[in-house]
């Protein structure tokens, strides 16, 4: 799937879900429409992700949904995920393009314009921005309260790739992130530690849905 298509996107991490294996959040999420699944889970091993990337590849190609693995370009190519995704302190972009060749999906993480721009540049198929607002989940770069969603709209107009809101994302104010020009957001908690996965998913594509069609003047046509 193009990245612009996304609308959900799901960022594993086994300590935000409970009881729950990661495979049982991954398989519930598919369940509820997600559209791109990514395998982070930095504090476990290269062998874990390893084998863990396996289980998700499995689970992942056959709903035809898009797995990225995060910062390793390793496991993504030895697990055939369909793609990485890398962070400022990772291999350049453009280093992740030459390994891994046109067709994979390369994303990286950004919260300025500047380094958007350089990215857009260097191959990157979209842009992960954020932290968006505060959040636990997940190292917060900017301010502890996030860069907003006026740093998304600032990205959005700066570069012509899709981009994916992701920090402290909920569906409360899921909406505004996409108002504010992302095509589609990636959660953690607000997947993973939810009682039930699958509504949890399901009702954060329609939060994008809706707030997509209001964009687009499709709504209540």
């Amino acid at each position: 799937m193009n990245p612009s298509n996304w609308r959900t996107y799901l960022v594993t991490q086994a300590s935000l879900s409970g009881d729950r294996t990661t495979p049982e959040i991954v398989r519930a999420a598919i369940d509820g429409g997600i559209d791109a699944v990514q395998l982070r889970e930095k504090e476990t091993s290269a062998r874990s992700r390893y084998e863990l990337g396996h289980e998700l590849r499995e689970l992942t190609a056959e709903a035809g949904v898009d797995l990225i693995v995060n910062d390793r370009l390793d496991i993504a190519q030895a697990i055939d995920a369909d793609g990485v995704h890398v962070g400022q302190s990772d291999l350049p972009v453009a280093t992740a393009r030459d390994m891994l060749g046109p067709d994979a999906i390369v994303g990286c993480s950004t919260s300025t314009v500047a380094a958007a721009r350089k990215a857009a540049a260097d191959g990157a198929d979209y842009l992960g921005v954020g932290a968006v607002y505060g959040t636990s989940s997940k190292d917060v770069d900017d301010e502890n309260d996030g860069v907003g969603p006026a740093r998304i709209a600032a990205i959005t107009d700066a570069v012509s790739i899709p981009i994916v809101g992701i920090g402290g994302i909920t569906v409360d104010n899921a909406g505004e992130v996409v108002e504010a020009g992302a095509s589609s957001v990636a959660v953690i908690s607000e997947i993973t530690a939810a009682s039930r996965p699958r509504a949890a998913t399901e009702a954060l594509a329609d939060v994008i849905e809706t707030t997509k069609s209001v964009a687009t003047g499709e709504h209540g046509r």
